[in-house]
Formats: structure tokens, C-alpha cells, sequence
């Protein structure tokens, strides 16, 4: 959609420094700095925001809190934030509780019929309801729900994936891990739309009634083409992508981006990042983020300020 108003570009922040600044600004600093916000609070109000939430910030208390004020905020502040969460190390650490081995293909958990009901019990229930707790503690109303609510997402078995060295698609057996094949938001449009705060648990449902594990990367992007959402943001434990000279490229196009996966400056997991970001595009949202979810309230610099803590990836770069 054409932009109707030029916005400022961001500015990279220089680290997690940059985010505690604030509490040491005057009375005076502090109006300012929310003044500032009004054009970006302004651009974002009423629409849908969805937050993939994961990596080193779901660890860290003090990060899941920040994390949590941040979705409040956006509620108070008029924005429909929707949160899907990963969960892999809580997984994992299961697992190995419960002395149940556990195997990566090209980065998807092998899960078996005992891994799935692992999986589940951790995503849809102990992650996801002590996140629905964090944001109620600061003051929003979060409900939880799984993929599996009201058909939200039916996914099919991954049956075939392409090998990293040949390019070629190639059949495998990875158990009940999907992709979504078909999304029915409504229940989410539901909960968005009144006061409380929708937090998602990636795990799905099949067309034969089996629960499937779903890669939180794809399911948040699959949702948000699915919704048209504004924007959506996924918190990672890196700052983004990165120039040859290891600098971070806070915005880029859709042609800039295929250009450095051309010629090898996006490198590694980050070329299935940046093409998932670039199908979500394509697909209707406006603008994608790759987060650095390591920098407190990173959720608010990105959205509400001026100073970016990862890189934009939208049709045309400003």
C-alpha cells in the first residue's frame, strides 16, 4: 500500500545502552520523547501487529518482562498486537527430563508421537500461560490459545524439504512436524478486537485430526499474510542482517534483499529468514522486521521511535 505520509527513517541504535537512556532524561526530556512517538503511535493505531516471540528473550526474566510492557503499551496505545511464541530450549529441556532423544533436520525437531505431546504440553501449556501471566502482571488482559482453537491453523505433514547442498527437494520422515495449508483467523480477529491480548501457541491441527508442531517462524509469518497485518516483528538473537562489513542493514527492498542472497552477504539461517520475510510481503504485510529481541523493549524502539534494533524488509526501501 502507497505510504500517504513520508515517515523518518530509522536510526540504529548503538545496543541495549541506548534503551535505559531514557530514565535519566528531565520531566521536560520525557515529554518530549513521548511527543515524539505521537506520528509512529499514530501510523500504527487499529491496525494488527503480530510479535513472533522467542529466542534469548523468552530466558531471560528481565527481557519477558520489558517484553511484556511492551505489548500492554501497544494495546493502551490503540494497537492490535497478537503474540506467537516459540519454545525450543524449554522443549528440549523436557525431553531430556522425560530421557526422550531428540534430532534436528535442516533446523525441524524430528518429533514422534511421545515428542508431540511433549511439545504441546510445553508450547500450549507452560509457555504460553506464563507469557499470558507476564502481560497480565503489568496491567493487559491476555488469553492464550493454541493453533488447534476454532481451527485456527491446519497444517499438513512436512513430507519432502530441499537439500542445502544440492537445492533439490528430496523425501523425508520428520514425524508430526506441518506447514500451514489453511488459516481461519477469526477467533483471533475476535480476541484483537476487544480489550485482551491473543497469545498463540504454534502447534496445529491436520486435516485427519492430528497435532502437529509448527516452526513459530512460519506460523507467525503464515498468520500475518493470512490477516494483512502492518507489521510483523520476529525477535531473534541476532541484530539483524548485516552488511559485508558486519554492520547492520536497518531497511531493505525486495530486490536489495534477493541481491545480497546473490551474492553471499546473507549467508547460512539467514537466508530462509530473509526469504520468508520477503514471501510475507509479497503476500500483503506491509513491512517485516528481523528483531533483535537481546535489546530491552526493543518491541517500542522499533515501533515508536526513530531508533531501529534490526532490519525492515518492505517492497521498496525508504
Amino acid at each position: 500500500m502507497k505510504e500517504t505520509v513520508k515517515w523518518p527513517a530509522k536510526e540504529p541504535a548503538t545496543g541495549p545502552a541506548d534503551a535505559a537512556q531514557p530514565s535519566t532524561l528531565s520531566a521536560e526530556a520525557h515529554a518530549r520523547l513521548l511527543a515524539e512517538a505521537l506520528p509512529y503511535m499514530q501510523r500504527y493505531s487499529r491496525q494488527t501487529i503480530i510479535v513472533k516471540f522467542g529466542g534469548h528473550a523468552m530466558g531471560e526474566p528481565q527481557l519477558s518482562a520489558d517484553f511484556a510492557q511492551d505489548i500492554v503499551l501497544l494495546k493502551q496505545s490503540g494497537v492490535n498486537p497478537i503474540v506467537v511464541h516459540g519454545g525450543g530450549p524449554q522443549i528440549a529441556g523436557m525431553l531430556k527430563r522425560l530421557q526422550l532423544k531428540s534430532e534436528f533436520v535442516n533446523g525441524l525437531r524430528v518429533t514422534d508421537k511421545p515428542t508431540v505431546e511433549v511439545v504441546e504440553m510445553v508450547l500450549a501449556g507452560l509457555i504460553n500461560k506464563d507469557i499470558v501471566t507476564a502481560i497480565n502482571r503489568v496491567g493487559g488482559k491476555a488469553v492464550g490459545i493454541s493453533g488447534k482453537d476454532a481451527n485456527l491453523m491446519i497444517a499438513k505433514k512436512i513430507t519432502e524439504m530441499q537439500d542445502p547442498e544440492s537445492n533439490l527437494m528430496r523425501a523425508v520422515d520428520i514425524g508430526y512436524v506441518g506447514d500451514p495449508v489453511e488459516i481461519n483467523p477469526h477467533i483471533v480477529n475476535v480476541i484483537a478486537q476487544s480489550d485482551l491480548i491473543p497469545v498463540i501457541a504454534p502447534v496445529a491441527l491436520s486435516h485427519e485430526g492430528e497435532t502437529l508442531n509448527v516452526n513459530a517462524d512460519t506460523f507467525a509469518s503464515a498468520l500475518a499474510a493470512r490477516m494483512k497485518a502492518k507489521r510483523l516483528l520476529l525477535l531473534t538473537d541476532v541484530a539483524g542482517v548485516l552488511n559485508k562489513n558486519k554492520q547492520l542493514i536497518t531497511e531493505l527492498s525486495i530486490a536489495e534483499a534477493r541481491a545480497l542472497i546473490r551474492d553471499g552477504t546473507i549467508t547460512g539461517g539467514m537466508i530462509p529468514k530473509v526469504e520468508g520475510c520477503v514471501e510475507v510481503v509479497e503476500a500483503g504485510v506491509e513491512g517485516v522486521v528481523i528483531l533483535d529481541g537481546r535489546v530491552p523493549h526493543c518491541v517500542l524502539l522499533e515501533l515508536f521511535t526513530r531508533h531501529g534494533v534490526g532490519t525492515l524488509v518492505r517492497w521498496r526501501a525508504a
